[in-house]
């Protein structure tokens, strides 16, 4: 049986020669539809309306074999445009829906957040801040020296000259550079002490400094690493004594510390001070019974001692006119002597371990 083409029709459709124009039609009447729907259910009926395997859309793309080859193009494009409009339509209409739906949701502003995870400063920090308060309530002015030094501020300045068997004890890190003919070669400093002589050429009597810095040693356990925190302090002035030195250090064991440790003055030998001191301290983790860490109840803070004439001489003072003493002592081992952190290893401090840096 042969259909005539302007008789045959597909639903509502009829395809004659106004066919383009149907289509037209067909995709502006599935737009409105779309665009008034407001549940994800109503989404799913136009959706198979339109689209589904027996669809308006492909009841029209069925037709084409049955045009003239010269405008079958033209309507399968037009097919292929309502099409892809009506899939648009139904993806901006599904993101409306959602959005709408997560407004309506129950929300109460008063409800506290979850605050957000916050860090705090390194324990070596908190002892940097916490020394530098301490000396600061005495008078003391804070200064820093650079931690790449000539060898004359770090050694030959304080009474070290280059050959001298003192110098071996510090395990020092030498950098390979040009060596200066005043300067010497450069290190990494082992001590805050290039600070001193730096400090007397900057100012003049009195003087009253602290300097905090990194240092250097070839040394690793568990009261020493490689690379570690020092701060310095340095008085001079005419008629200051071993009682200044003395009081000074009392002073800061026990705000640092606390009144129950006990503090104690070695004779010792420092190239730089005469006479000198090592400065002990009861141990915190053991309270002066020996353990692991101190091994006989004590702990050794750091040495102190009356500045040396020579060093004097080396920043142009007069070592007839002015005295001081000096002391220097490890930040991190000075902190860990306090009694509630319980450390016996001084490499602790700089683990990754946060379940135990977090308890500071």
């Amino acid at each position: 049986m042969i259909v005539r083409r302007e008789e045959y029709s597909v639903g509502i459709l009829k395809f004659d020669n106004k066919m383009e124009e149907q289509i037209q039609n067909l995709r502006n009447q599935a737009l409105a539809r779309i665009m008034a729907i407001v549940s994800m259910e109503e989404i799913e009926e136009a959706k198979l309306e339109y689209l589904g395997r027996s669809g308006k859309i492909n009841e029209v793309t069925r037709q084409i074999p049955s045009l003239e080859p010269e405008r079958r193009s033209v309507v399968g494009q037009l097919i292929n445009d309502a099409r892809e409009a009506i899939e648009q339509a139904l993806i901006a209409q599904i993101t409306e829906i959602k959005n709408k739906t997560d407004k309506n949701k129950w929300f109460d502003p008063t409800v506290p957040g979850n605050k957000p995870q916050i860090g705090h400063l390194h324990l070596v920090t908190q002892a940097i801040e916490e020394i530098s308060s301490i000396f600061r309530e005495i008078g003391f002015s804070r200064a820093r020296y650079p931690e790449v030094e000539w060898d004359w501020y770090a050694f030959e300045s304080l009474n070290m000259p280059h050959d001298h068997p003192a110098r071996d004890e510090w395990e020092t890190f030498f950098l390979d550079t040009p060596e200066n003919p005043k300067l010497g070669k450069m290190v990494l400093t082992p001590h805050t002490s290039n600070g001193q002589v730096r400090e007397m050429e900057r100012v003049k009597p009195p003087i009253r400094m602290i300097n905090i810095a990194k240092c250097y040693r070839r040394q690793s356990d568990v009261s020493h690493i490689p690379m570690f925190h020092q701060f310095e302090g340095l008085v001079i002035d005419r008629g200051i004594s071993i009682v200044d030195l003395k009081g000074t250090l009392d002073y800061f064991a026990r705000r640092f510390f606390g009144s129950e440790r006990k503090t104690r003055l070695r004779p010792y030998h420092f190239q730089f001070t005469e006479p000198s001191f090592e400065v002990d301290i009861t141990c915190g983790v053991c309270k002066g019974q020996g353990c692991k860490l101190c091994k006989a109840g004590w702990l050794e803070l750091g040495g102190a001692g009356m500045v040396h004439p020579n060093v004097l001489r080396a920043g142009n003072i007069d070592p007839g006119k002015y005295t001081g003493f000096a002391f220097g002592w490890g930040v991190e081992r000075t902190h860990m002597m306090k009694s509630e952190l319980k450390m016996d290893d001084i490499r602790t401090l700089y683990s990754s371990d946060l379940r135990y840096l977090r308890q500071f």
